[in-house]
């Protein structure tokens, strides 16, 4: 044992150039003469470690160092490796689908994937229960017999006997017809309406649809506000380019009415005011949505263009795009929404100027001025009502993030109105009696403004609602009764 021992030694010392020598203690054996001491294998295990760190040659790392150098090594390598599986992997569990343009960043939603050709809504079905089948011809009961009242005559029946007999029961078949649920019709067609079923679009159906699909009356409050724009124009009438005027704006509005609720779909559902638009119901699809608009919006920038001008037809694209891809995602991010809105309703009267004279005049610039200002005391007076429902839409709005700031702007905006109403006979759009004549009205759409701007609750507001809605129409109607008149070498040039 103790050759053995020796041999081991001399092994591991063998590469010791370098190292001093370290001293070895005999250790005795025990009587059996099979077992070292433990002080003996502590030190073989301490020679072994003295000589690997001594060992090794100057040009490699030694040492803790490294150690951990290959440690940091291993570690990265392996990473890279797991982020290569990753990336495989995640490669082979992508589906193919088409990139739609409602993937962008900004629209935040994803509402028709196309998938091998089909588009797919959303929506999952809703789960009803049903009320289970019952067969009256298997129909099981238990019975369980009764123990009988002990008499004072049945003397040979003990209290004992009649506790220790169990009782017994029986399974047998009934004959009598189960009590089963019946349904009422008017129950069923109230459970019926509840689920998910798909609706069939009648033609009989489609006008009121497309009618809720364009906003059919904020429609014709921008076709009123551009046939304005073209009536006060200081050129001759011409009932042609009129009608073609009003026909194009009409088209590009329902275009982009018509895209804005296809994209605001998954928030109008949680709105009261929103809720029973044809898309949210489901009346038509998505894609018909789509077309609509397509079919609206395309011969109306048409029209504009190529029957009007270029100018026109360039601001009716415009609008388009400034609603659609600007305002609609904006509701959901800032509150700059509302700036973004005015600019997209102040235009539709500049159309009209443009589509009667063919060039942006400062009268064109007064009218939108108008429309643009004219928009702050009428939608901050309605959202200021609606605050509950915008918030459960998600949407951003002054009444809902910073109502003081919606006051003062609706307040700022209706004094604006005074100005505006003075500058219109200085640049020559209208007399100098427009100013007198449409004060009152000025005036009081003001002083309703500076009442919600002080008290700040649901009357005021609808007040100022309510006088918004009468205002504008007045306020046209004044001009148009208050424009200057042409010179007789304008009308010959014309």
């Amino acid at each position: 044992m103790r050759a053995v021992q020796q041999a081991n030694l001399e092994k591991y010392s063998s590469g010791m150039s370098h190292a001093p020598d370290v001293p070895f203690a005999e250790t005795p054996l025990d009587q059996d003469g099979d077992l070292l001491h433990v002080k003996e294998t502590k030190l073989q295990t301490c020679c072994f470690q003295l000589t690997i760190m001594f060992k090794t040659q100057c040009s490699r790392l030694n040492g803790l160092f490294g150690l951990r150098i290959k440690q940091k090594l291993v570690e990265c390598g392996s990473r890279c490796n797991q982020t290569a599986c990753g990336v495989v992997l995640i490669r082979k569990r992508a589906t193919p689908k088409w990139i739609t343009y409602q993937h962008l960043n900004f629209l935040k939603r994803q509402y028709v994937s196309k998938n091998l050709g089909e588009l797919h809504q959303r929506a999952a079905p809703k789960q009803v229960t049903t009320l289970p089948d019952v067969d009256e011809n298997h129909v099981d009961e238990i019975r369980v017999q009764r123990i009988p009242t002990i008499k004072a005559e049945d003397e040979h029946l003990s209290t004992l006997d009649v506790v220790s007999e169990p009782p017994k029961i029986t399974t047998t078949k009934s004959d009598e017809t189960p009590h089963v649920h019946v349904e009422t019709d008017e129950a069923k067609d109230a459970r019926l309406d509840r689920q998910w079923k798909l609706l069939k679009v009648e033609a009989a159906e489609l006008p009121d649809i497309y009618g809720r699909l364009a906003k059919i009356k904020l429609t014709a409050l921008v076709v009123t506000t551009a046939a304005a724009g073209y009536a006060m124009a200081p050129v001759p009438f011409d009932p042609v380019i009129f009608l073609a005027a009003c026909l194009g704006t009409g088209l590009a509005s329902s275009a982009a009415n018509s895209i804005n609720q296809y994209f605001e779909v998954p928030f109008d559902s949680n709105m009261n005011r929103t809720k029973n638009r044809p898309l949210v119901r489901g009346q038509i699809s998505p894609l018909h949505a789509v077309t609509f608009a397509l079919a609206c919006g395309v011969p109306g920038v048409a029209l504009l263009t190529c029957a009007i001008n270029p100018l026109t037809g360039f601001l009716g694209a415009l609008n388009i795009v400034l609603y659609t891809c600007c305002y609609t995602p904006l509701k959901r991010l800032t509150i700059a929404n509302t700036w973004a809105g005015a600019v997209v309703g102040a235009i539709p009267p500049v159309m009209g100027w443009t589509a009667a004279t063919g060039c942006l005049d400062p009268g064109a610039l007064v009218l939108g001025g108008f429309l643009y200002s004219w928009q702050f005391p009428h939608f901050n007076a309605l959202s200021w009502n609606l605050r509950e429902d915008y918030s459960r839409g998600g949407y951003r709005m002054m009444s809902v993030t910073h109502p003081a700031m919606c006051r003062r702007v609706a307040l700022r905006h209706s004094a604006a109105l005074l100005g505006l109403a003075a500058s219109a006979p200085a640049l020559g759009v209208t007399t100098w009696t427009f100013p007198l004549v449409s004060l009152p009205i000025n005036a009081y759409i003001t002083l309703l403004a500076f009442r919600f701007y002080r008290q700040g609750d649901r009357s005021s507001a609808r007040k100022l609602f309510f006088c918004s809605l009468w205002h504008l129409p007045m306020l046209l109607l004044l001009a148009l009764t208050c424009k200057k008149p042409l010179d007789s070498g304008e009308a010959s040039d014309s």
